[in-house]
């Protein structure tokens, strides 16, 4: 493929129909687990406890390059935290998981004062981790925790929307921790990562990426105060990931607006708007459906907006697109 072709995730080396037959395999061989479509849930009387597990993926490698490891620790509670959000349930305990071909000193600091700092922005406690020194499996380093919550039985969101629904959306901070394959393939056919970023030139386009994905638990009692059917945590598959809410039709009329990085990257990799949206959150981290006539007031009472509506089918249409 020559370097001005057009890209897509595939092409970078992330088949995302592939990875999710992969895990359907995998859940079908353990059996039958009583879980949401964000997180796995154990009856334990009056309340669940809800499980996640989730790492950063290749925004390492631009952490790596750029010798900067200080926020991938936030990104890591991040995608654990707001999983268990989109499920309900408040996240109250993580544990990382930190796998190296060599100690280092430095970045395991870095790493550990980004999950501090995760974990002080999640309202969670930091409760352990392992360090695993495996030279003949890993090259550099590869991070990844789980995330424990805590919900009332009637507070976990039933997960599926219902045609009428509005849908309520929340900003995102830029890329947040996916699709990082395709936007590192991106922006190096013609960059180095600590180019000056040409929208913001004061700073370098790996600092960009870089950007700490958003951390939605503030959100939890607003929703819960609300009747709330579903939500969507917009991560690796872009806007499909609403399906997860339901077979229906996503009418999305008014999404927030993507960050410049999102143009850049698609620029740099000449790259389609289909693929942007079925690949990035662009602009738009988290969405939630719940009944037309209590959309205003969530919307009010948090930095949410209406995004949309619920309608019989089975697609996400935005910004002319059909996915």
């Amino acid at each position: 493929m020559s370097d001005d072709a057009e890209l897509t995730y595939a092409d970078a080396g992330v088949d995302v129909e592939a990875s999710e037959a992969a895990t359907a395999a995998l859940v079908g061989a353990v059996g039958e687990i009583d879980d949401s479509e964000y997180a796995g849930l154990v009856d334990i009387g009056d309340r669940y406890l809800a499980l996640a597990t989730d790492g950063v993926g290749t925004k390492l490698l631009v952490a790596e390059a750029l010798g900067d490891y200080s926020t991938v620790g936030i990104d890591c509670i991040a995608m654990n935290a707001n999983d268990l959000v989109a499920a309900g349930v408040e996240p109250v305990a993580f544990v990382d998981y930190l796998a190296v071909d060599e100690p280092s000193e430095t970045f395991s600091e870095q790493v550990g004062e980004g999950l501090a700092e995760g974990a002080e922005r999640a309202g969670l406690a930091l409760v352990g981790g392992e360090t695993a020194v495996m030279p003949e499996v890993i090259e550099g380093l590869d991070l990844a925790g789980a995330c424990a919550g805590l919900a009332p039985k009637d507070a976990v969101f039933p997960g599926e929307a219902e045609v009428g629904d509005a849908l309520v959306g929340f900003p995102s901070s830029g890329i947040h921790s996916n699709g990082l394959t395709l936007a590192r393939e991106a922006v190096t056919r013609e960059y180095e990562y600590d180019d000056p970023f040409p929208p913001n030139p004061d700073r370098t386009i790996g600092e960009v990426l870089l950007e700490p994905t958003r951390i939605y638990t503030y959100l939890l009692d607003s929703l819960r105060e609300r009747e709330v059917h579903a939500a969507a945590h917009v991560t690796g598959g872009g806007w499909t990931n609403l399906s997860r809410m339901g077979a229906f039709r996503y009418e999305i009329t008014d999404p927030f607006d993507a960050q410049p990085v999102f143009e850049f990257v698609q620029r740099a990799g000449d790259v389609d708007d289909a693929e942007m949206h079925r690949t990035f959150n662009m602009g738009t981290g988290f969405v939630v459906a719940l009944p037309e006539e209590e959309a205003e007031s969530l919307a009010d009472a948090t930095d949410g907006r209406l995004v949309g509506e619920v309608r019989d089918g089975d697609a996400v249409a935005i910004r002319g697109l059909e996915l």
